[in-house]
């Protein structure tokens, strides 16, 4: 706050607010100034909860470092309120904020900024306790799949398997899924962000299948490629190939100061090469966390350094309208300078 000269600063992302003080409700907004006072603001359903999230005991005496207000009515005066109760010059807030909720508290206060991307950059480098739980929501994605995947053969639906799936992360401990649910065959593996349908897997048959788990808010994301055996079979595995080779030169390329970029670049060459270039159109990755994208964005356009602790996929793909489309994603966490997996399963092409 005080490199971006702001004497206080709203934080009012919800996932933010859960990031900062553990909040999981639905309406609440932290206030924090330069001088180290902070206060959570929610209302009224909320007031037992923030009670003893922040006082560790069922009693609105909050601990020393905190503050609690329970807000009634309209916002921008409770703002106003807490600003008018300190020395706030300059009022920090969330870029993502509405223009509706900007414009009204810029009524209530003159001097009001927006600041991109302060808390997403401190949630880029994880803590031991939140690579844990990642690790725990791969685990979960990774279980749940190999439940499911024995359905995946000639003449299962899309649909599905898809809804296998949702079942099975329920059933292995994932309050809910992190996204929608991908799976995507044949033609339609040529669309990187296909809606699943009620087609019938076929022979020679690509079968992307993109998916996530959970553990107490934190995400994992992860996509396999496999082929129907056939047929000719042989343009699907050469494409399988390059994808393969450049999700593992990728991975192997991650080092702790390098740009994002670069790494980007490492995919991209091996696929470039191939001949696959223009099927190749979105970036190689993306932070993951409590969203399932975040910061970092790893794409040729990012100039962002990697650092240790960072959590991210590789994932290049390939998608040729009218033979199919092939993704392969893991997860790695930055380790020792050099990106770990944290995705287990095989990547080899497995024909079925």
């Amino acid at each position: 706050m005080q490199r971006r000269r702001v004497d206080g600063f709203l934080v009012t992302n919800l996932v933010n607010v859960r990031y900062l003080c553990g909040f999981q409700g639905t309406s609440g907004f932290l206030f924090l100034t330069s001088e180290g006072r902070n206060v959570f603001v929610t209302d009224f359903r909320y007031q037992e909860e923030a009670a003893r999230m922040f006082a560790g005991r069922a009693s609105l005496e909050p601990r020393d470092d905190w503050e609690i207000v329970i807000e009634k009515g309209n916002r921008p005066k409770v703002i106003k309120a807490l600003i008018s109760s300190t020395r706030i010059g300059t009022l920090g807030l969330e870029s993502s904020v509405s223009y509706d909720f900007f414009e009204a508290l810029s009524k209530t206060h003159r001097r009001v900024i927006p600041l991109r991307g302060l808390i997403e950059a401190l949630r880029t480098v994880k803590d031991e306790s939140e690579l844990a739980l990642i690790g725990r929501a791969v685990a979960r994605a990774e279980a749940a799949f190999l439940d499911v995947k024995p359905h995946i053969r000639k003449g299962t639906r899309e649909k599905t398997i898809a809804a296998m799936l949702e079942e099975r992360l329920k059933k292995r401990g994932c309050n809910h899924t992190p996204f929608d649910i991908i799976v995507a065959s044949g033609s339609n593996a040529a669309m990187p962000h296909a809606k699943t349908s009620d087609k019938k897997l076929s022979p020679g048959d690509l079968v992307v299948v993109d998916w996530g788990g959970e553990a107490d808010g934190y995400c994992s994301d992860m996509t396999r490629t496999f082929l129907l055996g056939g047929g000719d079979l042989a343009k699907q595995r050469r494409l399988y190939g390059a994808v393969l080779a450049a999700n593992r030169k990728a991975v192997a390329s991650v080092r702790t100061g390098m740009e994002a970029r670069a790494v980007d670049d490492a995919a991209r060459e091996i696929i470039r090469n191939a001949g696959y270039g223009e099927y190749f159109g979105h970036g190689t990755g993306h932070g993951v966390g409590l969203e399932v994208h975040e910061m970092p964005r790893i794409s040729w356009t990012v100039k962002d350094e990697i650092r240790e602790n960072m959590v991210f996929t590789i994932e290049p793909g390939v998608y040729i309208p009218g033979l199919g489309g092939a993704r392969i994603e893991d997860m790695v966490v930055v380790r020792s300078g050099k990106a770990g997996l944290m995705t287990t399963l095989p990547r080899t092409l497995e024909v079925i």
